[in-house]
């Protein structure tokens, strides 16, 4: 999966994440893509399947970055899954906007996060635009996709 490996050197190279923090933010994207996949009806992989089916009953909580900062990460998820949610919602009711594109964006929040729990809120607020710049879709083709 390209988009994984750009994801794991953006982590590793730039911003500097422990090996558990990139790992725990890299199948956290895995896992949002097979979701995301399931919900739009497209095909999933049975390899896909079993990662994210192990990653989420049982990965995730021997991983020791979010077993040592889950107090903040699962609120924090909490809110991604939230904000999908409504942009799902308007999109399938073709009420898209820049509001519904923003909310679709949530594992960047998470990234800064983590950036901020691994070195700091100076280091995070640093470091924020270049998060920022790792969203990889643009506001025109979020557009088009449901015009």
């Amino acid at each position: 999966m390209e988009d994984v490996d750009w994801l794991r050197r953006n982590f590793v190279e730039v911003f500097c994440l422990p090996e558990e923090a990139t790992e725990w933010l890299i199948d956290l994207y895995r896992s949002i893509q097979f979701f995301d996949d399931v919900a739009d009806g497209d095909k999933v992989d049975r390899k896909d399947l079993d990662h994210v089916l192990w990653h989420m009953m049982v990965g995730q909580y021997s991983n020791a970055f979010f077993a040592q900062k889950s107090a903040a990460l699962v609120p924090l998820l909490a809110n991604a899954i939230l904000k999908w949610q409504a942009s799902d919602h308007v999109e399938r009711e073709g009420d898209v906007d820049a509001r519904s594109f923003m909310w679709r964006a949530g594992y960047y929040d998470i990234i800064l996060t983590v950036v901020q729990l691994c070195h700091g809120a100076e280091v995070a607020k640093d470091s924020a635009h270049m998060v920022m710049r790792m969203y990889g879709e643009k506001y025109e083709d979020y557009l088009e996709e449901f015009s």
